[in-house]
């Protein structure tokens, strides 16, 4: 039987410590031979319906990590996409609350509009910044520049008592944090960081009466019944949250499929246990070097303020990190070890 190091061995092979998931995740080998078959049908011009049938694999698996039906889930290229729709169905003069300094794709949609009004307030005061005016509720999972964690239960919580909807970014969770996205109005993930697959694709799950979203990008792709949707107006949009998906980059969801299966083999809850532990192990290393970090608890990302300089040091050294608004940002995943965590302190000490 295949244990969680055995099945992570045969997938990886860095040739550096790689601590920086939280930009891109790295590809399984089995992602990469699924990538390299895709290429080589268009190339030799086989048939491409099975690259068709990854499209729908990718949606079965990631509603299934995220704990809903297939039928809520879309699929499309990038987060704000569907952050761009989500704004688009807010009346004019709609408040949305965010987290300050929370990802750009997340909360610029809703600045874009012109006519909304956008409150920022910091991540820990976010539920209690509910208004009875609050239209939308809207904020990352996990923040991308320091790992901090979104009490979300308490947003949605709040969110309820106001008759707000909400909508929550899992790009820097998924994959690691377990994921309930049936508790919320909307939830987008991109799959390249922590998910470990291509570029190029992204997820949105919507509530079942599609929460007032109109599909504004729909094409060919977001019919009934797609190939018979190909020409003039869609006479009958996906009943699905299909209706929502932008025209597939195949080679991302043939990648995406198979990392897909990787994760749901070794288990999110595995992997969480796995990425804390080395993530704790990190905060303990630092604080015996007399460095405090962002506090984060229950985070895989560990985030050092006053030594994002040395990125590109630890870079020369073989250790890739990332330099995140002047903190050093360490993101440890399923392939990292205790071994990387020592070279990094090792590194950080010197």
């Amino acid at each position: 039987m295949e244990t969680f190091e055995s099945l992570v061995r045969a997938e990886f092979a860095p040739k550096n410590v790689y601590l920086n998931t939280a930009s891109n995740g790295l590809l399984p080998a089995r992602t990469v031979t699924a990538l390299d078959r895709a290429v080589r049908m268009r190339a030799e011009g086989t048939p491409t319906g099975p690259l068709y049938e990854d499209v729908e694999a990718v949606r079965a698996s990631f509603a299934r990590l995220a704990g809903v039906p297939v039928e809520r889930v879309a699929t499309g290229a990038s987060v704000a996409e569907y952050g761009g729709l989500i704004a688009a169905s807010l009346p004019a003069g709609a408040e949305v609350l965010t987290a300050e300094a929370d990802f750009a794709s997340l909360v610029n949609p809703f600045h874009m509009r012109g006519d909304l009004k956008v409150r920022a307030v910091p991540l820990e005061r976010l539920a209690e910044s509910v208004r009875p005016d609050t239209a939308l509720v809207a904020v990352s999972a996990a923040q991308s520049a320091d790992g901090r964690i979104a009490d979300l239960a308490a947003v949605r919580a709040a969110a309820e008592a106001h008759g707000a909807r909400t909508y929550v970014d899992a790009s820097q969770s998924a994959g690691w944090l377990p994921l309930e996205a049936g508790a919320y109005d909307f939830v987008a993930a991109v799959g390249f960081k922590w998910l470990l697959g291509p570029h190029g694709a992204a997820f949105c799950v919507v509530p079942e009466d599609f929460g007032g979203l109109t599909p504004l990008l729909a094409g060919w792709v977001a019919g009934e019944f797609p190939w018979d949707s190909c020409y003039g107006p869609v006479e009958d949009l996906a009943h699905s949250a299909r209706r929502f998906d932008i025209s597939p980059s195949l080679f991302s969801h043939a990648g995406l499929r198979a990392s897909l299966e990787l994760i749901e083999e070794l288990g999110v809850s595995a992997i969480e246990a796995h990425d804390l532990g080395l993530a704790d192990r990190f905060r303990a290393g630092l604080a015996s070097l007399g460095h405090e970090p962002v506090p984060a608890p229950g985070s895989a990302i560990v985030s050092v303020p006053g030594l994002g300089h040395r990125q590109p040091e630890l870079s020369a050294a073989g250790i890739e990190t990332s330099n995140r608004a002047g903190n050093l940002r360490a993101a440890f995943h399923l392939y990292n070890t205790t071994a990387d965590v020592e070279r990094l302190l090792d590194v950080l000490s010197s």
